[in-house]
C-alpha cells in the first residue's frame, strides 16, 4: 500500500502545485489555458511521435492480448457516454470527455512504476506493446467522437488531418523506415518537447482545478471513476484468462494497465474543446486517490509486486 503511495505522490503533487501557484495568485488563470494549449499542439504530439516512431513493434501481433484490452476499454467507454447522456444529460464532446475519462489510463506517473516493479523485465514487453498504441487509439477515437458529429466528411477529413495528436501519429508511424537517418538533435529537440507534457498538463489541471471546484459534483465523476478503477480491469481479467491464452505475466500486465486512474489526456482534451473540464479533472483526482487501494488489491490477487 505504501509503495501505490509513492507512485501517485508526484501527481498528486504537481496538481497542488499548480492549484496552489492559482490559489495564491503566483499564476493567472490564463496561464493553465496556455499550458493545456501547448502540451495539445506541442508536447503530446512529439510524446506521441517519438513513441511510434522508436517502439519496438513485433511482426506476428498477439492479437489475443490486443482484443483483451481494448474490448474492455470499449465497453467501458460506450457505457461511461451512455451513464453520462441518460442521467447527467451530457452531450456533445461532454459526452467523449466522460468516455474518455473512464477508459484511457495514466500510464506515465501510475502504470509503468506499477507494472515493472511487478513483473520487471518479463513485463517490458507487454507493457511496451500497449504504451506504444494506447494513448494513439484513444485519442484517434476521441477525436472521431468529437469532430464527426456535425459536420461533412471532407470538413470531418480536414479536422483530423489538421489536428495536432492525428498529426503526430501519422509523422511517428511514417518516420519509423527511415528512423535510422535522422539526426539526433533533431530527436534532442523532440525529447525536450515531449518530456514538458506530463509535469505541464498536470499544474495546467491544478489551475483548472482551482477555477472549477467541484462544479460538475461528485456524482459523475464517481461513476467514472468506478467504470476506470473497477468494471475495466475486470473485463480485461475474465478476457485475458477465460476467453484467450497468454502467459500470466502478459494478462497481467494488461489488467494492472487497465487498473490505472483516469489519464490526464481526458483533461487537456476537454480543455481543447472547452467542454467537460470539471468533469474530467474531479474523475482524474478522485480516480488517482481511490487507485491508491485499488491498485494495491489487483497486486494481492495476481500475486505480484
Amino acid at each position: 500500500m505504501l509503495a501505490s503511495l509513492f507512485v501517485v505522490l508526484p501527481v498528486f503533487g504537481l496538481i497542488g502545485l499548480g492549484y496552489a501557484a492559482r490559489w495564491t495568485r503566483v499564476l493567472r488563470e490564463s496561464t493553465g489555458e496556455g499550458l493545456s494549449d501547448f502540451v495539445f499542439v506541442l508536447a503530446v504530439p512529439c510524446l506521441l511521435f517519438r513513441t511510434l516512431a522508436k517502439a519496438d513493434i513485433p511482426d506476428s501481433q498477439p492479437w489475443g492480448y490486443w482484443i483483451a484490452y481494448f474490448a474492455a476499454l470499449a465497453v467501458v467507454w460506450a457505457l461511461a457516454m451512455l451513464i453520462a447522456s441518460r442521467f447527467f444529460a451530457r452531450k456533445g464532446p461532454e459526452l467523449v470527455v466522460s468516455g474518455f475519462a473512464a477508459a484511457q489510463s495514466n500510464t506515465v506517473f501510475v502504470g509503468v512504476p506499477m507494472i515493472l516493479k511487478a513483473y520487471g523485465e518479463a513485463g517490458g514487453v507487454p507493457l511496451g506493446l500497449l504504451l506504444a498504441v494506447h494513448l494513439p487509439v484513444t485519442m484517434t477515437i476521441a477525436t472521431l467522437l468529437a469532430e464527426g458529429r456535425s459536420t461533412s466528411l471532407t470538413m470531418l477529413l480536414r479536422r483530423l488531418f489538421g489536428h495536432p495528436i492525428i498529426i503526430g501519429i501519422l509523422l511517428g508511424s511514417a518516420v519509423r523506415p527511415v528512423i535510422g537517418y535522422v539526426p539526433q538533435p533533431f530527436w534532442t529537440l523532440v525529447d525536450l518537447l515531449a518530456g514538458a507534457a506530463v509535469p505541464c498538463a498536470l499544474i495546467s489541471l491544478g489551475i483548472a482545478m482551482r477555477r472549477y471546484g467541484l462544479e460538475s459534483g461528485l456524482a459523475l465523476p464517481a461513476v467514472l471513476s468506478g467504470l476506470k478503477l473497477g468494471l475495466h480491469p475486470l473485463l480485461v481479467y475474465w478476457l485475458a484468462t477465460r476467453v484467450f491464452e497468454m502467459p500470466p505475466h502478459w494478462s497481467g500486465v494488461a489488467v494492472l494497465f487497465a487498473a490505472c486512474p483516469c489519464g490526464i489526456n481526458a483533461y487537456l482534451f476537454a480543455e481543447r474543446y472547452r467542454q467537460g473540464v470539471a468533469d474530467a479533472s474531479s474523475a482524474i483526482t478522485l480516480s488517482t486517490l481511490i487507485s491508491l487501494f485499488t491498485t494495491a488489491g489487483w497486486l494481492a490477487f495476481l500475486g505480484v509486486g
